[in-house]
């Protein structure tokens, strides 16, 4: 599955797009404004769309509505910051298919991510099978004679795109085009690594080394004279989909917490000049739309009391009346408040959050 994340917030679209990559085998694209998120709709065929409504350039509900105008049928799930009917119904009315409200719990996104994709895959066969082969798109589990086999989201979906068209042969370019995005495409050579370790995984598991036939000079393919073989099954390979998942942890909490470190630096700068009596309404904007994205950011993690902390200063960011003692001191207090709650370690918190054991 292929899916596109239109979210300006670097450390929110790395963790999605991470996680499904991992959890879910899917290949997934960020845009992070709204305009180079129209342009890769169009531009590539998308099984789905996470879509913020806060963006830049062209805000979610418009590019939404635009998709619909074209006649673009993919599904979209929207995420939207504000819990209420009206923002709700506005998503809902542009064309969007579900909404999540930010903060989110992953898991309540990632099920209705899958939700989504049950749909629009109906037509899809339950199980693809080559002989004892089986692989389950709906629980991303592999087994050969009903032994698991543990692969890579790379190896699952190399595996996937063979069982999904077990009688053509695959270039090496042919697999890059259909599973690498458009950032990170791999050397050809590389395609050779990673067929040699899902055969030897699946010979670890007792099928036969030319279960994935080299036709030379034109690439790979199912072996159509094992369609119907029964082979002896052996011991199952190291889960290592656990270990990429952990180290996608520790990549996306570097992105998170620099991230947090630049908005709380706006905010900071904000507050002083407003104690200094120098705000401007452009570094008052700013630091509005870095609280309110922090608040977002902060509470999908699991930092539900910075979340709070960063609402509130968002809150007092957009008051009438802002310039006055009161106002000042309590913003000291929540910004200090709040870089206290940011200093604990986040490794725990995102891989609760996560699911992620």
């Amino acid at each position: 599955m292929k899916i596109l994340v239109v979210e300006d917030d670097s450390s929110i679209a790395q963790t999605i797009a991470a996680t499904l990559a991992q959890q879910q085998h899917c290949l997934v694209d960020i845009a992070t404004d709204g305009q180079e998120g129209w342009e890769l709709a169009v531009a590539f065929n998308y099984n789905l769309i996470l879509l913020d409504v806060m963006l830049p350039k062209l805000d979610g509900v418009s590019l939404c509505r635009q998709l619909r105008q074209k006649g673009e049928q993919i599904p979209i799930l929207m995420l939207t910051a504000k819990d209420t009917s009206t923002d709700k119904v506005i998503g809902l009315d542009a064309g969007a298919d579900d909404y999540v409200v930010k903060p989110f719990d992953f898991p309540e996104l990632f099920a209705r991510v899958r939700a989504l994709l049950r749909r629009g895959c109906s037509t899809l066969p339950p199980v693809l099978q080559w002989g004892d082969l089986r692989l389950d798109p709906s629980s991303c589990e592999v087994t050969y004679k009903e032994q698991v086999l543990h692969l890579t989201p790379k190896e699952y979906a190399v595996l996937a795109l063979f069982l999904r068209d077990p009688r053509r042969t695959f270039s090496r370019s042919a697999i890059v085009d259909r599973l690498w995005n458009l950032e990170d495409p791999p050397q050809e050579d590389t395609i050779k690594s990673y067929i040699k370790s899902l055969r030897q995984k699946l010979k670890t598991a007792g099928a036969p080394s030319d279960f994935i036939e080299t036709i030379y000079g034109l690439g790979y393919r199912l072996n159509p004279l094992l369609q119907d073989s029964q082979p002896e099954p052996a011991a199952s390979d190291l889960n290592e989909m656990q270990k990429e998942i952990l180290s996608a942890v520790s990549k996306f909490k570097e992105v998170f917490t620099a991230g947090m470190s630049d908005r709380l630096a706006v905010i900071k700068q904000a507050v002083e000049a407003l104690c200094s009596d120098t705000l401007s309404l452009q570094l008052r904007s700013q630091a509005v739309i870095e609280a309110h994205k922090l608040a977002g950011a902060l509470g999908s993690f699991g930092f539900a009391q910075a979340s709070q902390l960063a609402q509130e200063i968002e809150f007092l960011l957009e008051a009438k009346n802002i310039n006055n003692f009161t106002h000042c001191l309590r913003l000291c207090q929540l910004l200090e408040a709040l870089e206290e709650e940011t200093k604990q370690n986040p490794d725990k918190l995102i891989m609760s959050q996560l699911s992620i054991s």
